[in-house]
């Protein structure tokens, strides 16, 4: 059984920075064959694509965070950290880590087997 765990949401002022973290365990796919990801979702919002990161190194960004954030993986303990900087109330969200079963960064929620129960971000202005 594949276990997702996030961690480092919270309040943050407008401006200011976080990091989110996720740990995953159980299951016997190897890290060479997932892709990691973050999605986040609004109120009343479908679940969007954040950014991405897979065994090669391969990043991916929504457009959205790219540029105020940084996406990086620790193979050998299974996690993912997410830093955002500069933000703003529109990132105010749910922020989800979900892993698939193929390295490919897919943006789209239905690509991926496995999802945490995600970690509030709320941003205030």
């Amino acid at each position: 059984q594949v276990q997702l765990v996030e961690s480092g949401g919270g309040l943050v002022q407008a401006g200011g920075s976080l990091r989110l973290s996720c740990a995953v365990s159980g299951g016997t796919f190897t890290s060479s064959n997932y892709a990691m990801t973050w999605f986040r979702q609004a109120p009343g919002k479908e679940r969007e694509f954040v950014a991405g990161a897979n065994w090669s190194g391969g990043i991916s960004y929504a457009d959205s965070v790219r540029g105020r954030s940084t996406i990086s993986r620790d193979h050998a303990k299974n996690t993912m950290v997410l830093n955002m900087n500069n933000l703003k109330p529109e990132d105010t969200a749910v922020y989800y880590c979900a892993v698939g079963r193929r390295a490919i960064i897919f943006q789209f929620p239905p690509d991926y087997d496995f999802w945490g129960q995600g970690t509030q971000v709320t941003v205030s202005s």
